[in-house]
């Protein structure tokens, strides 16, 4: 099925009739992050049908920009593009049936997942100083999904999108009299049918700071568990875990 976003519309437009505590000036982040994954978890055409498959590990990336500012009631923005695919291959140990074609135990069939979205977030600074920052708010992944098997006759695919709402937050503590942060992001608790736990732990170096720019360096660990429920007849419980290294600007 296709996500309506008006629970989301209206889940937004609620939250900016809340009070917010909002950056002294203008802010823009951008960063990018290179992410090792490691992939594990099952896809069908159906919940019941789903099957577990052995993935390559891959290397995936990640980019964003945020815009921050002082006005009163109007939330923050940010937008980011996650990058996640894979491919595999497997000896089926039971027969599987997806999208309509019927494979054999004993077949063998590569398969290729990539569950690629943009994050869409409008959220508030609740506490911003040197020592200690949170953000809390709402996002919209947007997510285009490809799944597909291929077997010695040929590559069955689906293709669908849709909306999967959570809510997000966001704590960094600075360590005193060090250039170093330490970070932990979450997009979790979804509002619909369909889960996506976008859970990020990580530490930062301030390599340049400046009236100009502040250029950070990033390490982390990252996993992101996609759980689709028939987006267009994709259903998934997917799992892509594992150590990033990145890089963030702030004009």
């Amino acid at each position: 099925m296709k996500f309506k976003p008006l629970a989301l519309v209206v889940s937004l437009g609620l939250m900016t009739a809340q009070p917010a505590v909002a950056d002294t000036v203008f802010g823009v982040y951008a960063g990018a992050q290179g992410w090792q994954t490691d992939v594990s978890g099952r896809y069908g055409s159906q919940q019941d049908t789903m099957q577990a498959f052995n993935f390559d590990s891959e290397q995936q990336t990640s980019f964003y920009v945020a815009l921050e500012h002082p006005i009163p009631l109007v939330p923050n923005f940010k937008v980011r593009q996650n990058d996640l695919a894979t491919v595999g291959l497997i000896t089926l140990g039971s027969d599987f049936v997806f999208n309509g074609e019927f494979y054999a135990s004993g077949t063998s069939l590569q398969s290729a997942v990539d569950l690629s979205h943009t994050d869409y977030t409008l959220y508030y600074e609740l506490f911003d100083n040197d020592l200690i920052s949170f953000d809390l708010g709402l996002t919209a992944k947007d997510v285009d999904a490809f799944v597909a098997v291929t077997d010695a006759v040929g590559r069955n695919e689906l293709r669908g999108s849709g909306y999967v709402p959570t809510a997000y937050g966001q704590l960094r503590v600075g360590i005193p009299a060090t250039d170093w942060t330490f970070y932990a992001l979450a997009n979790a608790v979804s509002i619909d049918d369909s889960e996506i736990r976008d859970f990020e732990l990580g530490a930062e170096y301030r390599l340049i700071e400046n009236a100009l720019v502040d250029f950070n360096l990033q390490l982390g660990y990252r996993s992101i568990v996609i759980e689709l429920d028939d987006i267009d007849s994709i259903s998934s419980d997917l799992d892509f875990s594992g150590p990033y290294l990145g890089l963030e600007f702030h004009f």
